[in-house]
């Protein structure tokens, strides 16, 4: 949820999460691969934080349907005054599977994650978010014509090449 025009969440403050590594994974209700965390406790991760919109964390869960919400407040660093609670969504274990050439990543999901990185944490930012998620070998859909992610974002000609390069060093297979 980085990416401002995915949400009308507000606030946002940038934080960071200690213990927690992302990484691309599918859940059995998803014809695609989303993007999870794991435990890692050697791992920080650069997010934002925002206060969920008149406290409704049912319409939240809703929206993140195939993950569970996972209480982190202690685990975020952040500058942000008067915060209660601190969540995190994440494919429970027993549900998480690798993704694969059926339920591979959207190209139109990541371009939607690396614009919010871009615009929250610049290039370095994003480049950190892609070398610090797992699962770049899996398959990726070019779905950018026609985009299957229902929060697809149009990117500017300079981010949509910051995604190809970034790709390219990833080695990611993208395909059609």
């Amino acid at each position: 949820m980085v990416n401002r025009n995915t949400h009308s969440f507000t606030p946002i403050h940038a934080s960071q999460i200690a213990g927690w590594r992302r990484i691309w994974q599918r859940a059995p209700n998803r014809p695609a691969a989303f993007l999870s965390v794991i435990v890692d406790s050697d791992s920080v991760i650069d997010g934002v934080i925002a206060p969920v919109p008149n406290d409704d964390w049912v319409a939240l869960d809703a929206r993140e349907f195939s993950y569970a919400r996972l209480a982190v407040t202690d685990a975020v660093r952040h500058a942000a005054t008067d915060v209660r609670d601190i969540s995190i969504y994440a494919i429970p274990p027993s549900d998480a599977a690798p993704p694969d050439k059926d339920h591979p990543i959207l190209l139109s999901y990541v371009d939607a994650v690396l614009q919010g990185y871009l615009r929250e944490f610049g290039e370095a930012g994003a480049e950190r978010f892609c070398t610090t998620t797992e699962g770049w070998d899996t398959p990726v859909r070019n779905d950018r014509a026609d985009p299957i992610y229902p929060r697809a974002q149009r990117l500017t000609e300079t981010e949509q090449t910051f995604v190809d390069d970034m790709l390219l060093t990833l080695r990611a297979k993208v395909f059609a």
